[in-house]
């Protein structure tokens, strides 16, 4: 990176900083910090949904898929994404804004207390906040790696500037800040992406080299389903990214709740799964195209980046790389402002006497706080990420593996075919869930292995969500239970507009 580079980078954080600080000043509540005040239009709550679906792991770990896999990455990853905010639109995301009009949540756990009991609230906090500081830890050490290759800055010192830039606006702005560098973070990313898209077709003589490349590829490279990543595998992940990116992944739920209505939330979901079907496909081509720019690479995780540098003159490396840590910074962000609606909504309510009756100005700063707290302690675990498996350990096989026992619960304890699925349901189908993952992944891993390699990943990541699946609903026809609460609750949820002869939600909590 030159000097125009760095300035191009800094300029990019100086802005993130400043949106930051004028979204200060639309913060006044608790209510705010974490739920928009549930004024954020439909077209930014879409955009941000799907800024913080992704981040610069995707041109780290996916991009050495996409170079030794080729066009399966796009199929089982954001098609079907894209599948699944179409189902989500119709089933969760509008019931996310309801609990808000409706019970006035600002936390996607908060209504859980209700739907089934405190305990079961509790075990989904607690398991969930320590997994996204796994998470997020992928997130920044993807990011550093990036920052290494293209500058050679060391990662403990790549973490600490992505992190610390992100902190300090998450922290001040809450969710207002979040979505609004989300959008500046959008236009960033399309343009650097549009770049680096036609320099690739330059390089490769035109625009026909969109479908001629695929005649110079390696075998397997232009098929829907390639070596590990079968058909099988795709599915498993359609229904691990249903659950994940329609509010199992809290920072997705909070863009539901923040918006008005749920038609508006509906719509959100729809823009996020046209952009999440269309703009892959851009942004994917220069790493399918890698093997025949970049031969033989040692580590195709690199492949991104050293095709940022040699396709691209000095500035525009810069811009490029400022669109890769939009995205981090885009989901970290929200991340944290999740966490920290978890952590002051339904942690400390139930540990510290009182909790209930924060005033606004103590819940926020505790918001605050609990922000700043969760970045540094990601922070932390990017530092370490060689101890679990490296970026793609942390991002495919931790967090695909467990999202769906703690996601399960949460999502269909919304509709009304699972209203009998009580407590006891909740936390045996998340107990199977994580004891299926322990088992697969520690103790009879060689007997995976043994079996098929190439399911090694489909198995790690199918097993504890389908297992924890099939318990919830058994748990729920063998131990029926009925609760006038949750079923209100349940009712509620049906429409915008109260539903005629059931209890108003907001009563349900008195």
């Amino acid at each position: 990176m030159g000097i125009l580079d760095w300035t191009v980078l800094i300029a990019y954080f100086v802005l993130m900083v400043g949106v930051g600080i004028w979204a200060k000043s639309k913060v006044v509540t608790a209510r705010d910090f974490f739920a928009a005040g549930g004024r954020m239009p439909w077209w930014l709550s879409g955009v941000s949904h799907h800024m913080s679906g992704y981040s610069a792991a995707v041109f780290v770990g996916y991009a050495g898929i996409a170079y030794t896999a080729g066009f399966t990455l796009y199929v089982w990853w954001a098609l079907t994404i894209a599948i699944a905010m179409v189902i989500g639109a119709f089933l969760f995301a509008p019931r996310w804004s309801r609990l808000r009009q409706q019970l006035e949540i600002i936390s996607p756990l908060e209504y859980m207390s209700t739907r089934y009991n405190v305990p079961a609230q509790q075990v989904l906090a607690w398991s969930g906040t320590a997994l996204k500081v796994f998470d997020v830890g992928a997130k920044w050490t993807a990011t550093a790696l990036l920052l290494n290759v293209f500058a050679g800055v060391p990662l403990m010192w790549g973490v600490l500037l992505t992190g610390g830039v992100t902190l300090v606006y998450s922290t001040i702005g809450g969710l207002w800040a979040d979505a609004l560098t989300d959008f500046s973070q959008f236009v960033i990313q399309l343009v650097a992406g549009i770049v680096l898209f036609v320099a690739a077709l330059i390089n490769l003589g035109g625009v026909s080299a969109i479908w001629t490349i695929w005649g110079q590829l390696p075998p397997g490279h232009s098929q829907p389903f390639n070596g590990p990543y079968t058909a099988v595998f795709a599915l498993v992940y359609l229904f691990i990214n249903t659950l994940s990116y329609n509010g199992g992944t809290w920072n997705l739920a909070q863009r539901f709740i923040a918006a008005p209505r749920g038609s508006d939330a509906r719509r959100a979901a729809l823009l996020s799964a046209a952009l999440f079907l269309i703009w892959p496909l851009i942004m994917f081509f220069p790493m399918w195209a890698a093997p025949i720019l970049l031969p033989n690479l040692a580590q195709p995780q690199q492949s991104y980046a050293l095709l940022t540098q040699q396709l691209l003159p000095t500035g525009l490396i810069g811009l490029v790389v400022a669109g890769m840590f939009a995205h981090t910074m885009a989901m970290t962000s929200s991340d944290a402002n999740a966490i920290s609606a978890v952590v002051t909504r339904d942690i400390l309510p139930a540990l510290m006497r009182g909790g209930r009756r924060m005033s606004d100005a103590t819940e926020l700063l505790v918001g605050r706080c609990s922000t700043f707290l969760f970045i540094a302690l990601s922070m932390g675990i990017a530092l370490a990420a060689d101890s679990f498996g490296g970026v793609l350990g942390l991002l495919i096989l931790w967090f695909g593996a467990l999202v769906g026992p703690i996601a399960i619960p949460m999502l269909f304890g919304m509709l009304p075919a699972f209203r009998r699925c009580g407590p006891d349901a909740a936390i045996l189908s998340w107990a199977t869930g994580l004891l299926v993952f322990a088992l697969i992944r520690y103790v009879f891993a060689d007997q995976v292995r043994a079996l098929n390699p190439d399911w090694v990943t489909t198995i790690t990541v199918a097993g504890p969500v389908l297992c924890s699946l099939t318990v919830f609903v058994i748990t729920g026809l063998v131990r029926p239970c009925a609760s006038p609460k949750a079923d209100a609750l349940i009712d509620a949820l049906q429409s915008d507009e109260p539903v005629p002869g059931t209890m108003p939600a907001v009563a349900i909590r008195a």
